[in-house]
Order: structure tokens, then C-alpha cells, then sequence
């Protein structure tokens, strides 16, 4: 399901891939906007990887979202409270996240979830990346609700 307001895993800020996201996604659960599927993944999954990364603590971090401010701002206070990452740290993590599921230990996971979310024959989907952008694009249009087997909202591994 497309969520208004919600950017693509792969869209960076100051150069460091789901960063956007993940601010995004504290932003729409303060104006209520934020469905209940991606609820349990606030702090968790791809986002608790970008706070260990930076080196910060995911409540301290949703505080300062919500005083406002610019993703580059917000990104230079995460610098300032916990580290600022190398031009090579940012290149490996960016590396590291666009692909996880692919050949990785989060393969057979994601397999899982791609079949959970009714595209398990969907052999274009390699990443988590792939899978959130699948997700979050298909349309009524495209399938129904019959093609994929699964009812509208159920199975969603959104990140």
C-alpha cells in the first residue's frame, strides 16, 4: 500500500540510505498517519540498524523529529550525539542495506516475506529494498485481490 508522506528505502540524506525513511515514519505515527503494519518496526528492523549505525537512541532521536526541523539537521544532531560515519562506513552501509536479502542470511527470510506478502513468484524482487518498493507500488489495478491470494492489509512486512 502506498503511504503518502512515506519515501523509498533507497532515497538518501546526506548521502546515507533509509535515514529519510525512518524519519518519515516517526513523522506520519505523530499525525496518526503511520499504518499499524509498520508500527512494530518503529525503532526495530532496517531503523534499529540505522540508529546502531549512528550510534543513537531511537526515543531521544523521535524527540527531536517532533521539535522539527530538516532531514540534514536532524542527520548533523545525529552526528553530534552519536558519531559521524566515514565517507567508507557510509559506502559500506549503503551497500550493505540496498542489498540485504540478497544471497545474505536474510535470504530465506525474505523469500518468506515476499510469499507472506503475495509475491513469492516474483523473481524482479532480490532485496528488501525490492520488496518494500513492491509493497508499497502495486495497485488494484494491477492485481487482484484473487491473483495474490491474500486480502487487502493482511501480510504487509513493511520496514
Amino acid at each position: 500500500m502506498k503511504v503518502p508522506g512515506l519515501r523509498s528505502s533507497s532515497e538518501m540524506v546526506g548521502g546515507i540510505v533509509h535515514f529519510g525513511r525512518m524519519l518519515d515514519k516517526i513523522r506520519l505515527q505523530v499525525q496518526g498517519k503511520l499504518p499499524e503494519t509498520y508500527h512494530k518496526n518503529l525503532g526495530a528492523g532496517f531503523d534499529g540498524r540505522c540508529i546502531r549505525f549512528l550510534q543513537i537512541d531511537y526515543p531521544a532521536l523521535a524527540k527531536r523529529v517532533t521539535q522539527g526541523g530538516s532531514d540534514l539537521e536532524i542527520l548533523e544532531w545525529c552526528f553530534q550525539k552519536g558519531r559521524k560515519p566515514s565517507d567508507e562506513e557510509i559506502e559500506i552501509w549503503n551497500a550493505f542495506l540496498s542489498n540485504r536479502g540478497w544471497r545474505d542470511d536474510a535470504s530465506e527470510n525474505l523469500e518468506r516475506s515476499k510469499r507472506e506478502s503475495g509475491f513469492g513468484s516474483r523473481s524482479d524482487i532480490q532485496t528488501y529494498f525490492d520488496l518494500h518498493e513492491a509493497e508499497e507500488t502495486w495497485s488494484d489495478r494491477f492485481f487482484s485481490v484473487s491473483d495474490r491470494g491474500i486480502s487487502r492489509g493482511e501480510g504487509n512486512r513493511l520496514s
